[in-house]
């Protein structure tokens, strides 16, 4: 079976789809990712098949539009739905057009769920199934309020149903025009927010993320599987510098920064924050540059910088994590059993933030908007001294260690597309 699986977004969207490919390769299953070309040398690095979608995911957040959007756009969605258009326009027909060339030949397709109106109308044009495949909750649930709701506090059933309602028909708006051209150049009749509702409830969906963090629902069908995280595990080959082993040898363990793509316009400030509130927390610190390029052209002795590591050798060695609250992050974060302190700039990070706080695996997060030297300095400080949150975190890290995301999720393609027949892993590159 030829399975495309179509993705786009940042890289803690493309990197669980990473995942799922190589363990679709590896049961046998020929397959294909279908993302933005910006991410060719990570997927291709990963010896995962990959079609280009034009479109510069990176160029598209590092724009003034993307970067008014991560300082506050995403914090009313209102507001997210005209600034959303505006970043995608340039390049989301194209993307679609793509996508829909990369599944020409496929038996099935996987979609991301916040994709999924592009998903759903090239499944039903090439008359092929589909599953869906999502890093943070996407259907309303009365449960918890829904990722990227403005107002991450559990006030009750009704607003946590009615949030998820609301943010379902925000991300409906961010795409109605342009899916519905695209339907039309398919020849199929115009998508409504009652189709998108219908195909989310209705097709099945991996949710990559835990069920110790996040519990199955009452309110959701069962074909909506909480699989466990979709880890990326490329530590076996990575060696440290010489320069990072001495620094982490050389004392305490410190401190992680990082915050992905999410620095702002004002990545000075940022970085002159975080020396700042190392120096009154008393603590040792290392720094991600990551896409946000934080400048760090003069940093003091117990501060070290680097361009990347992998987190997942990382964080372990790590006292707490500080970061943005991406899924991917905060997964790693919390795999690694050590506390996380969250600074959320927009969409799902204040969700993943709440999340942490509520079951005591972090400090009060701490919004990029307010975010200064003294609160993020108590807050290191809680992280780190804390004991009751630390054997917390170094528990649910052993909880989320023993899972099996992946070796879950390929039970379930199985279950709904089949097995792959056999001597079709011949197909794979």
């Amino acid at each position: 079976m030829k399975i495309t699986v179509f993705a786009a977004g940042s890289r803690g969207d493309i990197q669980p789809c990473v995942v799922l490919c190589k363990g679709l390769r590896q049961a046998g299953y020929c397959v294909r990712l279908a993302a933005p070309e910006d991410f060719a040398d990570f997927v291709l690095g990963h010896e995962v098949d990959f079609y280009p979608l034009r479109g510069d995911v990176q160029q598209i957040m590092a724009s003034d539009t993307g970067q008014k959007f991560m300082e506050s756009g995403g914090a009313n969605p209102i507001k997210s739905i005209g600034a959303v258009r505006k970043m995608i326009a340039p390049v989301i027909k194209q993307m679609a057009a793509d996508a829909y060339a990369a599944c020409r030949d496929a038996q099935a397709i996987i979609c991301l769920g916040v994709f999924s109106t592009f998903g759903q109308s090239i499944a039903e044009a090439l008359g092929i199934p589909i599953i869906h495949v999502e890093p943070t909750p996407l259907l309303p649930t009365s449960a918890f309020p829904a990722p990227s709701w403005p107002l991450q506090r559990n006030w009750g059933r009704l607003h946590n149903h009615l949030s998820g309602t609301m943010m379902l028909r925000v991300i409906w708006l961010w795409y109605r025009p342009f899916v519905n051209d695209f339907r039309q150049s398919l020849g199929l009749s115009k998508y409504t927010f009652a189709n998108f509702i219908h195909a989310l409830r209705s097709t099945p969906m991996l949710s990559a993320y835990s069920p110790n963090i996040i519990p199955h629902p009452a309110d959701w069908p069962d074909h909506i599987h909480i699989t466990g995280y979709f880890f990326l595990d490329t530590t076996a080959d990575w060696q440290p510098s010489a320069e990072l082993n001495k620094f982490l040898e050389a004392g305490d363990p410190p401190v992680y920064f990082g915050f992905g793509s999410m620095a702002g316009r004002n990545p000075e400030r940022l970085a002159t924050l975080i020396l700042e509130a190392l120096a009154k927390s008393g603590q040792r610190g290392i720094l991600l540059t990551g896409w946000g390029g934080l400048p760090t052209e003069s940093v003091p002795d117990n501060v070290f910088v680097s361009d990347a590591a992998p987190h997942a050798w990382l964080f372990p060695r790590m006292a707490a994590v500080v970061h943005h609250g991406g899924a991917g992050t905060t997964a790693e974060g919390l795999r690694a059993g050590v506390p996380s302190i969250i600074v959320p700039f927009v969409l799902d990070q204040p969700f993943w933030g709440a999340r942490v706080k509520a079951l005591g695996l972090g400090p009060e997060p701490i919004p990029q908007k307010h975010l200064t030297a003294d609160r993020l300095a108590q807050a290191i400080s809680t992280a780190v001294s804390d004991a009751n949150m630390r054997r917390r975190a170094h528990s649910y890290g052993a909880l989320i260690r023993a899972e099996n995301g992946v070796g879950n999720a390929l039970k379930l393609v199985k279950q709904y597309l089949g097995k792959p027949a056999m001597g079709e892993i011949e197909g794979n590159p």
